[in-house]
């Protein structure tokens, strides 16, 4: 079949399914699938609401002609056999990341308004799951039809922890071989070979901080999400200043046992992207620490901490500001800050780094901060830079069929982000997002409130999508 009848086909088969696409994606919006750890059993290493998210993924791929293979409550995967074993795959994810606040519409629906899809996961990532089941099953159809297989076996991993660890896809790769090629539909297009080095650590007070006038202080909801609010509860003499001295963007309220809440206002964002963005967090400590003298020396002194980690977002407040001619700038996020049961203060980071630095170096800086604070610091995920040369006939197929469908000649590049690809030996993050697109002020951005996405993006990027695994079937993989 030439190109321009398998456009022609790829059209009217979109067309004619799309209003199943929707409420596919609305099924799997509705479930609230946040890693659960806490109620985490065998066979829902992730919680039962992630594992819910991971069965009603399988549930659609099996709707729609693929075999379905539940690995465990890992993770999960479903084929279109091919003529040779060797696969060509895509990976999405079905868990998202705590719904927030500010939303103006239902977080766990999908709002359909002026071409818009609104929900959380209707763009990260439970919508672009949906599309990379239905690009298969346009081959499955054609398999039934025509009763010829494809060359390769086409595969679509359903991952299920993404938003946390990506402790799904390892343990997918201690099980299974990689495919030739994948790619995961998480991000912008027209396509990205690289991402920045990723860092996450946590700071902890050492004593309980209630002793003085600061009851409890929460923000954010994960590391990797620039917080838009950020709490304090605080009583006594603090209570009274901070009553009497909020500015715009923050807010008090006296409670009736005699302590004061305030709350932050700012811009959240996804950590990697903090242009634009007014973490909550830092907002509210300055206010705090613009009380002079009236907290203990401890409280203090973490309060200081958790302002300097706020000031940049670059790492120059620390020293570790650094960038290169690949992946550019580093970027900081302190995302969650917390008073546990006993009274003890932590917040997280999260680093994106390129390759001009190391994880040695992040631990090193972040050990002498927390000695110099008299608090402690426990290094967690690093993951190295990634970087797949953007001449690859298999990246160079992608990027070709977006320009073709656009009518541009853009180039791969690198992100901040961390995506599932940097897992894999060959891959690459391929849409759907299109930043050539200007949504309308309403519409929000991944982990963001008001979550959304253009169902004409989504339209065409399923056609880019099904489109691009012809060509890639075509190639010499093996």
């Amino acid at each position: 079949m030439v190109d321009e009848e398998l456009k022609a086909k790829v059209d009217a088969y979109v067309d004619e399914i799309w209003e199943d696409v929707v409420e596919d994606i609305r099924t799997l919006v509705k479930i609230d699938s946040v890693e659960d750890l806490e109620h985490a059993e065998p066979g829902k290493p992730w919680g039962p609401a992630s594992y819910d998210a991971l069965c009603a993924g399988l549930a659609i791929t099996e709707r729609l002609g693929l075999e379905p293979h539940n690995c465990e409550g890992y993770i999960g995967y479903a084929d279109l056999a091919g003529e040779s074993d060797v696969q060509i795959a895509t990976i999405a994810h079905t868990d998202i990341v705590p719904t927030g606040i500010g939303w103006t519409v239902p977080a766990l629906d999908v709002t359909r308004r002026d071409g818009y899809l609104l929900g959380r996961g209707v763009l990260d990532d439970k919508g672009p799951f949906v599309l990379s089941a239905y690009a298969a099953h346009f081959f499955a159809r054609e398999v039934e039809r025509t009763g010829k297989r494809l060359p390769y076996t086409l595969r679509c991993i359903v991952g299920n922890c993404e938003e946390t660890s990506m402790a799904d896809v390892e343990w997918y790769l201690e099980h299974y071989e990689a495919p030739a090629f994948l790619f995961t539909p998480d991000a912008d297009f027209p396509l990205i070979c690289g991402e920045k080095g990723i860092f996450h650590g946590i700071y902890r007070s050492v004593d309980p901080v209630a002793v003085d006038g600061l009851v409890a202080i929460d923000g954010g909801t994960v590391p990797n999400a620039i917080p838009g609010l950020a709490n304090a509860q605080v009583k006594g003499d603090s209570a009274n200043f901070l009553l009497s001295r909020c500015t715009q963007g923050i807010e008090s309220e006296a409670a009736e046992d005699g302590t004061v809440h305030v709350t932050a206002h700012g811009i959240g964002g996804h950590a990697a992207f903090p242009e634009g963005t007014d973490n909550a967090i830092g907002k509210l400590v300055r206010l705090m620490l613009s009380q002079g003298s009236s907290w203990s020396d401890q409280t203090k002194s973490f309060l200081e901490l958790v302002e300097v980690l706020t000031r940049t977002s670059d790492g120059s407040a620390i020293g570790i500001d650094c960038s290169d001619d690949v992946f550019g700038a580093l970027t900081l996020n302190a995302g969650v800050v917390r008073t546990d049961e006993d009274g003890r203060m932590s917040i997280t980071v999260d680093v994106r780094y390129p390759r001009s630095i190391t994880s040695e170096r992040f631990i090193q800086v972040f050990d002498a901060l927390a000695k110099a604070h008299g608090c402690t610091f426990e290094a967690g995920m690093a993951q190295d830079p990634f970087y797949m040369d953007p001449q690859l006939p298999a990246i160079q197929t992608l990027l070709a069929t977006y320009n073709e469908y656009m009518g541009t000649n853009e180039e791969a590049f690198v992100i901040g982000g961390g995506t599932y690809a940097r897992h894999f030996p060959k891959a690459c993050a391929f849409g759907p997002h299109d930043p050539k697109v200007t949504d309308p002020d309403w519409v929000g951005i991944e982990h963001g409130p008001d979550e959304g996405v253009s169902e004409e993006v989504l339209r065409r990027a399923l056609k880019i999508y099904i489109m691009s695994i012809a060509r890639l079937m075509e190639l010499d993989l093996a």
